[in-house]
């Protein structure tokens, strides 16, 4: 689950960390009296979305006056941003974070994430912070440095030299990011966070640290035992099809093709995706039914896959262990029935009562057709929506 800046700022705040005063803005109307707050008399004027790069797309705004502020930030409001990671219809601007300008010397660039391939805990830091970081990334590779740490109760001193090593401070800016990195470490522990990312980290002409931006994502595995983390979803930033699918416990992201795919099992639906595209087509979603799925489960799950006005075929891909084969051919023959089913459908199905399921697919009186294994389907459903 992904947090705004402004969220993510807060709990940098609570737990230590030097940010910049600032004020959330949910209606252009409020700007003058949260303004107030603040103590400075330049502001910078920032959209809260769930994506990065905008600044480039003009959602962050270096503001002198209170008129211009005012201005601008009505503007803001409703503006659609199109980041590198928005796609290019966007995400609409529905609050804004309005902070004390910083004077800066120098940006540099500090994260911490969870490492799934080693275990560990993954520092990246750089030099080279702000708003070309994945730039840098891929052109001077050199100049971004990883350091892996061992999870325990707290961050070593060691590895904290390590990961400070590159910024070269001075001893009072050495012991404030010693501060700093421990802040991120407990957060990311204590929250169940993914990802802690500051860029940019920034050195003032005072020579003080400050995270001038800040993005948090957590695990949602977990998030059933942090409601504090929870309660700042912004369901604004979400895909509706993907809160819709959260209400039934379906693991379903939407992507871009025209095959909509029902497969149990993580490793599957990636196997079934993969092999789409291997015949030459897109998938338009991933979508996780689950181990043991029942027919309103798997009824939703296909209604889902519909709702996408992109899906021109569906591919069924069922391995039957815990999930019951003859409980998923019943709830896509209800839930088709119901939806008036217009588009091909191809189901594979293998394991647990598959004959049962496949006799219920039979005598539904629906067009389906049936595949052999997952090379048979593919090749199916690509050539069905030709």
């Amino acid at each position: 689950m992904n947090i705004h800046e402004h969220q993510a700022k807060k709990i940098l705040k609570d737990y230590g960390a030097p940010v910049s005063k600032g004020v959330v803005i949910l209606s252009p109307e409020d700007v003058k009296d949260q303004v107030k707050k603040l103590d400075e008399k330049t502001y910078v004027l920032k959209a809260q979305i769930h994506a990065g790069g905008r600044g480039k797309a003009g959602g962050v705004k270096l503001i002198k006056n209170l008129k211009e502020l005012e201005s601008e930030a009505k503007m803001m409001f409703g503006k659609t941003l199109v980041t590198h990671q928005t796609g290019p219809q966007g995400k609409q601007v529905k609050r804004i974070y309005i902070e004390d300008a910083s004077n800066i010397s120098k940006e540099l660039y500090l994260s911490c994430l969870v490492d799934r391939e080693s275990s560990k805990i993954a520092f990246i830091s750089s030099t080279e912070g702000g708003m070309d970081i994945e730039q840098v990334a891929s052109k001077n590779p050199e100049k971004i440095k990883t350091t892996k740490v061992e999870l325990k109760s707290n961050i070593q001193q060691e590895d904290i030299e390590k990961i400070i090593e590159p910024y070269n401070f001075d001893k009072y800016q050495k012991k404030e990011a010693e501060n700093l990195i421990q802040v991120l470490y407990k957060i990311l522990i204590e929250k169940d966070a993914n990802l802690i990312e500051i860029n940019p980290l920034v050195i003032t002409e005072s020579k003080k640290l400050l995270c001038l931006d800040a993005k948090m994502n957590f695990d949602d595995n977990s998030i059933f035992r942090r409601p504090d983390i929870l309660e700042l979803r912004d369901l604004n930033e979400e895909e509706p099809a993907e809160i819709e699918a959260s209400k039934y416990d379906l693991a379903y992201i939407k992507l871009s093709g025209s095959i909509g795919c029902m497969v149990n099992g993580a490793g599957l639906a990636m196997a079934t995706m993969d092999i789409i595209k291997l015949y030459g087509e897109e998938p338009a979603n991933f979508l996780d039914v689950g181990g043991g799925a029942s027919k309103e489960k798997v009824a939703a799950a296909f209604k889902l896959i519909l709702s996408d006005k992109n899906v021109k075929g569906i591919l069924i891909n069922i391995f039957g262990g815990i999930m019951r084969c003859d409980v998923l051919a019943q709830g896509v023959v209800d839930a088709a029935k119901e939806s008036n089913l217009k588009v091909p459908l191809v189901v594979r199905l293998a394991g647990t009562n598959f004959k049962e399921g496949k006799h219920i697919l039979e005598k539904s009186g629906l067009k389906i057709l049936s595949a052999l294994d997952l090379n048979d389907a593919a090749k199916k459903i690509v050539e069905a929506i030709k």
